[in-house]
């Protein structure tokens, strides 16, 4: 048996959704005295190990915070060969993608990044579309302010042609039209790198998230701090507001 079966057997509850702050590859290239491109991309590497480890241990939905729509402000010279990056993690992997039945959507919004690179994800997200294994979000471009002002538009725009009143939003109906709408709500969130807190993240969406602080740089992260989280997780009890008895009333009923 091997360790990942073994490890799903024995933990009972394991996460639906993982979302993801990727966080640490400059400081993980600065100790190692390297440009910090060079951490982004050993950062993907760490990717693709977060990816099999998620499938192994039966995780349906992994969602990744890529790029925020603060990340900008960074160095010319390091956005473009963030850029780049994404570009290149595109070509080599969407085929890989389609052979392990991964779905990739990328949310945010991309009318931000060049011509090519948004034909790039509209054909691996095309490729993908079909496949119903592991869902895997890339979320590049994002905020999740911009995210919910986004669906507050949408809604608007609705109550103007007539088709909807202000008195009939809900918190229900804001949640259809938020990122990942169609997805369950993320179970567990990650952070690497040591910082705690979730920097415009899935704000909307977080609202039971559980929070798991990770001290490990992005490209130290692998199966093993997976696991290290997710034990984390399986020993919580999320109770949405209710007492732990009546939690655990309906546990036992």
């Amino acid at each position: 048996m091997s360790s990942e079966k073994y490890f799903v057997e024995t933990v009972a509850n394991i996460p639906k959704h993982i979302a993801i702050i990727m966080d640490g590859n400059n400081r993980w290239a600065k100790e190692r005295r390297l440009p910090g491109l060079a951490g982004h991309k050993a950062g993907v590497d760490c990717v693709r190990s977060v990816i099999e480890g998620c499938m192994e241990m039966g995780v349906e939905v992994l969602t990744l915070f890529a790029f925020s729509s603060e990340n900008w402000k960074r160095p010319p010279l390091e956005v473009k060969g963030l850029m780049e990056l994404f570009k290149l993690a595109l070509d080599r992997e969407a085929k890989k993608l389609v052979k392990n039945n991964i779905r990739l959507r990328v949310i945010g919004d991309k009318t931000a990044f060049s011509k090519s690179l948004q034909e790039k994800i509209r054909k691996v997200e095309e490729m993908t579309a079909e496949c119903d294994g592991l869902n895997l979000n890339v979320a590049a471009n994002y905020g999740g302010r911009w995210d919910i002002v986004s669906a507050a538009q949408s809604l608007a725009q609705r109550c103007k042609e007539g088709v909807l009143q202000p008195e009939e939003i809900t918190e229900e109906l804001l949640a259809k039209n938020v990122s990942l709408a169609d997805l369950p709500e993320p179970d567990l969130c990650i952070r690497t790198g040591g910082e705690q807190r979730i920097s415009n993240f899935l704000i909307w969406q977080f609202a039971y998230t559980e929070l798991y602080f990770s001290d490990a740089y992005w490209p130290d992260f692998d199966k093993e701090h997976l696991k290290a989280a997710i034990v984390s997780y399986a020993g919580r009890q999320r109770r949405f507001g209710k007492t732990s008895e009546q939690v655990e009333a309906e546990g036992n009923a």
